[in-house]
């Protein structure tokens, strides 16, 4: 990795410190906000994860470095005022020192969302395994991994079948009602399948372009 910009034009404050966002590469989700001085942005560039420096222990801290929970660094931003900095991050485990995966999981507001719109396919997921997992009762995801892979299958297959004719219908409702439906049992047949929804991400930013 490599410096796109001069680090001296970026604005620390008087104790030689920028604050950083750390957000998830995958998510999309703001994992964490901490400090870093210009040695931290240095190592962070250089080792590949993120590194930050402590205020209250007054040294550097790489993230992960007794937990294990190592943040591996995709791109880091820098605000249009150059004061602030972001750290686009592959999480390796969660990022809030409460066992949290993001140290915002609290709101001020009476309206406390668990999940955000950007991240539903995702929280869908680690659900749909939860259940595979604890098997609870009256659950349907439940009984479509009882009915094993072919029957998981056949209901993707269905799914799409009803999307394509909502799509030839061209009936809004419909097609977000049936495209849902196909979203849903595909996410549930690649996690019968053992496959991840970064392992999807990933090949679909190789034919980004």
């Amino acid at each position: 990795m490599r410096f796109s910009i001069n680090l001296d034009n970026l604005k620390f404050d008087a104790n030689g410190l920028i604050p950083v966002v750390t957000q998830s590469y995958y998510t999309g989700k703001v994992l964490m906000q901490a400090y870093a001085n210009k040695e931290a942005v240095k190592k962070t560039v250089e080792t590949g994860y993120a590194t930050y420096y402590s205020r209250s222990r007054k040294k550097l801290w790489v993230k992960g470095e007794t937990s294990g929970n190592k943040q591996r660094i995709v791109d880091i931003k820098v605000d249009c005022d150059n004061d602030s900095l972001l750290y686009l991050v592959k999480d390796y485990g969660v990022a809030c020192h409460t066992g949290e995966e993001s140290c915002f999981y609290r709101s001020i507001m009476d309206k406390n969302i668990k999940i955000d719109a950007y991240e539903i396919f995702h929280a869908l997921y680690e659900r749909i395994l939860e259940r595979k997992t604890n098997k609870p009762k009256g659950s349907y995801v439940v009984e479509l991994f009882n009915k094993g892979s072919d029957k998981i299958i056949q209901k993707v297959g269905e799914e799409a079948i009803e999307t394509v004719i909502a799509l030839k219908n061209k009936n809004r409702g419909e097609i977000i009602y049936e495209a849902s439906d196909l979203i849903f049992h595909l996410i549930i047949a690649l996690a019968d399948s053992g496959v991840k929804l970064e392992d999807i991400q990933e090949e679909l930013l190789k034919r980004y372009k």
